[in-house]
């Protein structure tokens, strides 16, 4: 049961991005943003939203049991990397969105995580798309949605880092 009200908490998190993020759409495009990738976007959205379901899914179906010893460290993931992804947020201000929205003559983000890690937001997305699942032994929500995360990142890195000029 505390695993669905997580869930839940998630699901509502995942809220609270889509309207930063349609806020910050605005703001870009005001700003003469040019938008690219919208072919993935929706593949990537869809993946996010189905692992939530599955997660709830697989637990019920199956009768994933809670395992401690896997449990606490897979909840800790997922927190420290839902904390990096604010932070991300933070960082890159209005000009964050999961949509791939450039603002032209924009400097390239270096600042936070960004100083450090070219795209710390994918590597706390990939963190948290496996251990959501292990932290009540979901694990082939972890395997599969691992995969497509995987596959969905390489299209998305790629054509982020092609929009940024850094490919």
């Amino acid at each position: 049961m505390y695993y669905y009200l997580f869930i839940l908490a998630i699901a509502a998190e995942r809220l609270v991005e889509l309207a930063v993020s349609q806020r910050n759409t605005k703001w870009s495009l005001a700003q003469g943003g040019k938008e690219f990738g919208r072919d993935h976007y929706p593949a990537m959205v869809s993946m996010h939203a189905l692992l939530l379901v599955s997660c709830v899914v697989e637990t019920w179906t199956f009768a994933r049991p809670f395992v401690p010893w896997l449990g606490w460290p897979m909840l800790a993931v997922v927190v420290l990397s839902t904390v990096v992804r604010w932070r991300c947020v933070s960082v890159l201000g209005k000009r964050w969105n999961p949509r791939l929205i450039v603002i032209p003559g924009s400097p390239l983000v270096r600042d936070g995580l960004y100083r450090w890690v070219r795209h710390p937001n994918y590597a706390a997305v990939a963190a948290e798309v496996a251990a959501l699942p292990l932290v009540h032994s979901a694990w082939l929500t972890a395997i599969v949605f691992s995969v497509a995360n995987a596959l969905v990142l390489s299209v998305r890195i790629r054509a982020e880092n092609a929009a940024l000029g850094l490919a």
